[in-house]
């Protein structure tokens, strides 16, 4: 789980999902069709950097910035104010996209280097770069260098048309700037009526603990895009199963696990983030590992009689030929939290079998 400082988008119910903004010097890609509202996204973060000290830099490759301004008006988005002030903009007007990304944005970058104050960008849309460059290997070097480029100044939000084919979760046209963006949240549109019908997912979001849930998000005047979450689990609750995972963590070492997967069962202890219970996961991850095997009374004896030490791994094979008496290992019930001793094996129930043997 990240720890880093994060700068947030000012997309109301998004940071909710992503652990509070994205980093700095990222990409974030914003991916939809027509009348998705990628558009009111990029205006929505560049105006929540301005309205808190930041600089912004507004890269249109259609509209001119009259446009983009009277339309930010009708939002509710006062951006007039800052224009040519604290937001400047940048019109390709058709020109070579190939010489904007090779000569004219790094040339931008450069002369940028002399403020301190923080810029956000926005490319608005990327959509027209890739569709002029059909060579997919040159498409590739272009955006890199774009991207690259770019989040050198801040963090920047890029959105781009995608045209998906009946069937398709994603369109093809947009894979490669989703593959190379350092975060990307996919926008549809069902105009299918009920209670909503734009829907918001999140794709990728690198060194991020994110949502998973598609969330529905709504358009409100004054404010912009509204995305309706729930914050994820709090860091009281993600402790709520430590008992589990240290019962676990135990379980596993009685077992004959090594070392690596014992350090794998802490880490996941401490980067859980789900509001369930890690019971099923466990268990699928012992049966991964050879752990969940049924262990016979007199290999529980053997083991505990000669010290088998915790990096040796057991040749589960070996046990599963033996037609002894079976004693079975099970994790905790799904809700279970308490720090009783039941399901996992413990020392204590090593001793009563011992006993029994004898």
């Amino acid at each position: 789980m990240s720890t880093e400082v994060r700068i947030p988008t000012g997309i109301a119910g998004l940071d909710r999902v992503i652990e509070g903004g994205v980093r700095d010097n990222t990409t974030l890609l914003v991916v939809g069709s027509s009348g998705t509202g990628k558009s009111t996204f990029a205006m929505q973060y560049l105006t929540y950097g301005l309205e808190h000290g930041e600089n912004a830099l507004y890269i249109s490759m259609e509209e001119p910035p009259e446009q983009i301004l009277r339309e930010a008006r009708m939002l509710g988005f006062n951006l007039d104010k800052f224009y040519e002030k604290e937001l400047f903009f940048f019109h390709s007007k058709g020109k070579d996209f190939v010489k904007l990304v090779d000569e004219q944005l790094p040339a931008l970058v450069e002369a940028n280097k002399n403020f301190s104050v923080k810029t956000r960008v926005v490319i608005d849309p990327l959509t027209p770069l890739t569709w002029a460059i059909n060579d997919k290997q040159e498409q590739r070097e272009i955006i890199t260098k774009l991207f690259y480029t770019m989040k050198q100044l801040g963090p920047v939000l890029i959105t781009t048309e995608e045209h998906a084919s009946p069937g398709e979760t994603i369109g093809e046209d947009v894979l490669i700037p989703i593959y190379m963006s350092d975060g990307a949240v996919h926008l549809t549109y069902r105009p299918i009526g009920g209670a909503f019908n734009r829907a918001l997912e999140i794709v990728k979001m690198r060194a991020t603990r994110h949502g998973e849930e598609v969330y529905p998000y709504i358009f409100v005047r004054g404010i912009g895009v509204v995305v309706r979450t729930t914050p994820l689990v709090s860091a009281e609750d993600m402790r709520k199963y430590d008992d589990l995972f240290d019962k676990a963590i135990r379980t596993a070492a009685d077992l004959g696990a090594n070392e690596t997967v014992l350090e794998r069962l802490a880490y996941v202890k401490e980067n859980w983030s789900y509001p369930f219970s890690p019971k099923e996961t466990l268990q699928i991850f012992f049966e991964s590992q050879g752990l969940t095997d049924a262990l016979t009374k007199e290999e529980i004896a053997r083991r505990k009689e000669e010290s088998v030490p915790s990096d040796v791994q057991l040749d589960i094979a070996e046990l599963a030929a033996s037609g002894s008496e079976e004693v079975i290992l099970e994790v905790p019930d799904a809700d279970s939290t308490d720090t009783g001793d039941e399901g996992l094996i413990e020392i204590e129930d090593l001793r009563e079998l011992e006993e029994l043997i004898q």
